[in-house]
């Protein structure tokens, strides 16, 4: 078992390794569910807005995950905490799996998405114990592999359920946080707590930092909106390639969400240039890559060039904005890394289930273009935000 980690003395290739191979494989429970919602409306023979229940549940889990768990990494040994976390995944996802109803799969996804916050202890980690000059690398590496992570659950899950059924994605996805849990026991360092009190008193100083760095607050926002926008494709996708001229499964759907990959890859780029670009350009360039990935999404939406294009550019842009607004916020104060975190991704998650909830019903009142409607709007909210900011407050440019 690895020391003790120390501030300032830099993290070693293979822990980082090890981080960013169980942040992938961790986030991906959040999301088999979007290939396989088809699949899933099927046999429990249940509408598709009962159905997005399922996404809109996960989203909320992970939200209230990262509210509630993921300042306890000030206060208590992160490495219980991420244990603990991939113990009860093992449970819900067996009971996804077992699932005889839409109830009882509602409640173990939601349990679900609480637990697959581990990736945002893992990130605080790397920012806080890298060195100064390999921060931005070793954040954009671990962001990578939680893109690789959420792209390549699509794929596999869209693939296993199309040929075995999606009870089966499951009962894989439950081994693999056993053989996560067995290598992050052997191998997982301990990392002391800089929090002393309780924890009542922990979750007032997770308000009180909300209060007091305004560029916290809106680096958190616009991410959020920007992440609704992001994920109103990928809520309705299945239901949109079901439909003509397409009249494709889940496996096609998974493989759509490799075009995805260029994200990740943007994500290991993005880090190295984030200080050199600014917060506001990165977020500008988002926020008009994710515009036009709408307008392409619209205009050529019976088109697999345009479906694929539009993933594209969408990633991209959705990278730019997560990566530049969090790499910046992890650096506002280093001894409460996982209290200024739990701000930005609960708010970042509150804007994924809100723009997850809005597509599901403007699928159901206006159906793809009702989708591309409220991923415009929102995204236009993100980028008038950060204009309001860039002209408010000059000396952050």
């Amino acid at each position: 078992m690895s020391s003790t980690l120390q501030n300032d003395k830099g993290i070693s290739s293979h822990l980082l390794w090890i981080i960013t191979l169980t942040t992938g494989l961790s986030i991906a429970n959040l999301y088999y569910c979007q290939p396989l919602l088809g699949l899933i409306q099927h046999e429990f023979n249940i509408s598709e807005l009962l159905t997005n229940t399922i996404s809109i549940v996960s989203q909320a889990g992970y939200a209230l995950g990262l509210l509630f768990i993921i300042p306890l990494g000030d206060m208590l040994k992160r490495r219980n905490i991420i244990l603990a976390n991939f113990g009860l995944l093992v449970f819900s996802l067996l009971v996804i799996a077992f699932s005889p109803n839409i109830y009882v799969l509602l409640v173990a996804s939601f349990i679900t998405g609480v637990c697959a916050v581990t990736p945002q202890l893992f990130l605080p980690l790397v920012s806080q114990f890298s060195t100064p000059e390999t921060k931005n690398t070793n954040v954009g590496i671990v962001v990578s592999g939680l893109l690789t992570g959420i792209l390549a659950s699509r794929v596999v899950s869209g693939f296993i359920g199309e040929l075995y059924g999606w009870r089966t994605m499951y009962i894989i996805a439950a081994l693999i946080m056993v053989a996560c849990f067995l290598v992050l026991y052997s191998q997982f360092p301990f990392v002391l707590p800089n929090f002393t009190g309780k924890y009542s008193k922990l979750m007032k100083s997770v308000l009180a930092i909300a209060r007091e760095e305004p560029k916290l607050r809106f680096a958190a926002t616009k991410s959020g909106l920007a992440f609704g926008s992001f994920l109103s494709l990928w809520a309705m996708l299945a239901f949109k390639m079901a439909e003509p001229p397409f009249y494709a499964g889940g496996t096609v759907v998974g493989l759509l969400g490799l075009c995805g990959a260029s994200g990740a890859v943007a994500a290991s780029i993005i880090g190295k240039y984030v200080s050199r670009i600014g917060l506001y350009r990165i977020n500008f360039m988002g926020t008009l890559l994710i515009f036009a990935a709408w307008v392409n999404l619209y205009v050529f939406q019976n088109f697999y060039t345009g479906i694929i294009l539009g993933i594209i550019v969408l990633d991209v842009g959705m990278q730019c904005i997560q990566l530049g607004n969090q790499t910046v916020v992890l650096t506002l104060r280093p001894s409460a890394v996982n209290r200024v975190n739990t701000v930005f991704m609960t708010t970042y998650f509150v804007g994924g289930a809100l723009g997850t909830t809005l597509t599901g019903f403007a699928w159901s009142l206006w159906r793809w273009e009702g989708v591309v409607l409220v991923g415009l709007i929102l995204i236009t909210f993100s980028f008038v935000i950060n204009l309001y900011q860039y002209l408010t407050n000059k000396e952050l440019k």
